[in-house]
């Protein structure tokens, strides 16, 4: 049997991964919306405009009804953030695992995990490695939820570029737009990772997505003045915005290698955080 403390802590997370999930899906985050809104003002192509009047209505009409912004909700990437008093065992991934069929259920959230090979559909949002829970240490308990429909993710690219290219980090970011076009339903931020390997490149750049999008450092500006130049626009029907945001996150990396991963985020940037109560 658990201890009280350990059964207290489990139906916590469990209940505060519920309520990440929700808010995420329903409502987008003050900065994702002002940069929407700014772009809106600032749109000069008649149709992009139009696009822009559509996604604010249905944030509008998302929040007043609180049902879910897009019928995609997405697939669970959850980030915890454990205090040293918090150990660190099983019962919590089972904890998240719990919010996340509670809130395929309760929201409701559209069933989009399925096994890879047979698509076998596990019906609740959970699976073998799903949710992705990804572990931080922090001051204060909390989880954050990042759902991500397949849309975006599947317009994201990762390369290992030679050291020797860093200059062409903005032609790779660049590139995966001009592939991607209108599918991942721009206008989109980008989550841009560098440094690292393999894997840990394409983490960063999921995880620059919960970045504060309405400021940008002149490198990420740059990236993104230079996606805004193909005119792929809202929806892909052209206009001056194909990205809102590019946000950057880096680590060390070999000597030898320099790997860039792109993850393309729909304009509905949707993550939530929240607080555990213990």
């Amino acid at each position: 049997m658990k201890p009280p403390d350990d059964i207290a802590t489990h139906a916590a997370l469990a209940d505060a991964t519920f309520r990440a999930y929700r808010e995420a899906v329903i409502r987008l985050p003050p900065d994702v919306l002002k940069v929407i809104r700014r772009a809106a003002e600032a749109e000069t192509s008649p149709v992009a405009r139009g696009e822009f009047a559509n996604i604010l209505k249905n944030i509008e009409v998302a929040d007043e009804l609180g049902v879910p912004l897009c019928q995609d909700t997405g697939i669970p990437v959850v980030y915890l953030t454990i205090p040293p008093d918090v150990p660190l065992t099983q019962s919590l991934y089972d904890a998240v695992a719990e919010g996340v069929r509670r809130a395929t259920k309760e929201v409701p959230l559209r069933p989009n995990v399925v096994e890879p090979l047979t698509r076998h559909n596990t019906k609740d949002n959970t699976g073998a490695g799903i949710p992705a829970i990804h572990v931080r240490p922090g001051d204060k308990f909390m989880v954050t939820v990042l759902p991500k429909g397949a849309g975006a993710e599947n317009s994201s690219r990762t390369a290992m570029l030679l050291p020797s290219h860093v200059y062409g980090i903005e032609g790779f970011v660049v590139e995966t737009m001009l592939h991607a076009e209108g599918k991942p339903c721009p206008p989109v931020f980008l989550g841009v990772g560098i440094g690292g390997t393999f894997d840990l490149a394409a983490a960063l750049a999921k995880e620059a997505l919960l970045l504060p999008v309405d400021t940008m450092t002149a490198f990420e500006q740059q990236i993104c003045t230079s996606v805004n130049k193909l005119g792929i626009g809202p929806m892909g029907l052209g206009g001056d915005f194909t990205a809102l945001a590019v946000k950057v996150k880096t680590a060390g990396c070999h000597t030898a290698s320099l790997p860039v991963a792109v993850n393309v985020q729909c304009w509905a940037n949707r993550h939530a955080t929240v607080e555990v109560k213990r």
